[in-house]
């Protein structure tokens, strides 16, 4: 089938790769995407695993292109535009409409709010299948291309029978590992997506909180959560303490929601979710300047891991921008290792001179006053505690994801500070 996909952020560049990989005739447009610019200058596409490469071989097979027109047609449309760009759906909808008369599907995955696609639907006509299909964005970053193309559920949001039958033709090769595939109005898949987003928001705020208490109580937070995960009615699945959370799509979708409750005269749990996760964000930085007595003078620090996670290479809301900031403020000298993200932490500290950037973990903790570990990196979780004693001025690790065994580092020589423990 002949697919146009308009977007310019990862959820479009995800949907474009992935239905040009199973043969679809795909044409990528979005304003920030110009034809001309090589695919590797696109930041997004980088980050992101494998997805370079994949958009690369999809364009050298002749199955993806991208395209600055919006005269062409198109058997699907999927609309993938980040939440600002309204205002550009709709008149596309309404330019989409004219141009086809009849059987018209659109596949609708922006984060526009609850309603938001009965309202585009209302600029076509639906009796003759004119119409808005939502199915909700569950990308992951660091995991995009396997979450599209190997979805444990996948919602459909239509009362369009014509609309639900072609869309699951579409997505047929996207249903081998399914677990649940689920049918609902729009508004209902709409509000799914938020409430989904907003309880495992909820619950990473409330293990925080929890962590936090320990440390006041002098209980181990680990033990804690196990006992909890335990418990059927809990599990322990976003029950991992830390440093807070980043990511642009998960804080997107987690903000919007919060709007929404406030427009409508509530007040939510997500707003002090969002606000005590910033706050979050900062907890090295004082676990440090309490250890050191609020005087970080001629200090050097190590950041292992400046990604908002494992597995890509985005700072998008990451903690290590918090951290980092606190940091300079009070005049150290950070050095910086993370396997992926340090082009991008490049770019974003381009006319700041105290910040090291270190190929190895080794190098960035070597002469340092403390390691500060933010970002669970697989290749972070067992390394040579003997070099590190040798190399460090002083072998005091702060450990905002509770990766480290706590008693062997004490049993090494370390001084061992985690998140709750």
């Amino acid at each position: 089938m002949k697919i146009k996909v308009y977007g310019a952020d990862l959820t479009a560049w995800v949907a474009a790769a992935c239905l040009a990989r199973s043969g679809n005739d795909v044409t990528i447009e979005g304003q920030n995407i110009p034809k001309d610019k090589p695919l590797y200058d696109i930041s997004i596409l980088r980050d992101e695993p494998g997805l370079l490469e994949q958009i690369q071989l999809q364009v050298k097979e002749g199955r993806l292109k991208r395209n600055s027109k919006t005269s062409d047609t198109a058997d699907i449309y999927w609309l993938a535009l980040e939440h600002g760009e309204y205002d550009q759906a709709q008149k596309l909808i309404v330019q989409l409409g004219e141009q086809t008369t009849e059987n018209l599907l659109i596949i609708n995955q922006c984060n526009f709010g609850v309603g938001a696609s009965d309202q585009l639907q209302a600029l076509l006509n639906e009796d003759a299948n004119q119409a808005i299909v939502y199915i909700p964005n569950n990308l992951q970053e660091g995991q995009a291309l396997q979450g599209f193309s190997q979805p444990k559920r996948i919602i459909i949001g239509s009362d369009n029978n014509w609309a639900i039958t072609a869309t699951r033709a579409l997505i047929k090769p996207y249903l081998q590992n399914i677990e649940h595939l689920q049918i609902m109005s729009c508004r209902e898949a709409e509000f799914t997506k938020f409430a989904i987003t907003g309880m495992l928001a909820i619950r990473l705020g409330y293990i925080n909180e929890l962590a936090n208490l320990a440390d006041k109580l002098d209980v181990d937070i680990d033990t804690i959560r196990d006992g909890m995960g335990a418990d059927p009615r809990v599990g322990s699945h976003y029950l991992s303490p830390g440093c807070g959370f980043g990511g642009q799509n998960f804080n997107q979708y987690i903000a919007r929601f919060s709007e929404i409750f406030e427009n409508k005269g509530h007040n939510s749990l997500l707003k002090t979710v969002i606000t005590e996760n910033e706050i979050q964000k900062e907890l090295l930085f004082r676990k440090l300047w309490q250890h050191y007595q609020c005087d970080l003078t001629d200090k050097a620090v190590a950041i292992w891991g400046a990604s908002f996670k494992p597995g890509t290479a985005s700072i998008d809301n990451a903690p290590s921008l918090k951290i980092i900031d606190a940091l300079l403020a009070q005049g150290v000298h950070v050095k910086v290792h993370d396997p992926e993200a340090l082009n991008n932490l490049r770019q974003h500290y381009a006319q700041e001179t105290r910040i090291s950037f270190c190929d190895s973990a080794y190098s960035a903790a070597a002469d340092c006053h403390a390691l500060l570990l933010v970002t669970e990196w697989p290749e972070y979780w067992s390394p040579d505690y003997m070099r590190l004693l040798d190399q460090m001025h002083t072998p005091l690790i702060i450990d905002g994801r509770n990766v480290f065994d706590k008693e062997a580092l004490e049993m090494y020589g370390f001084i061992y500070i985690g998140v709750g423990r």
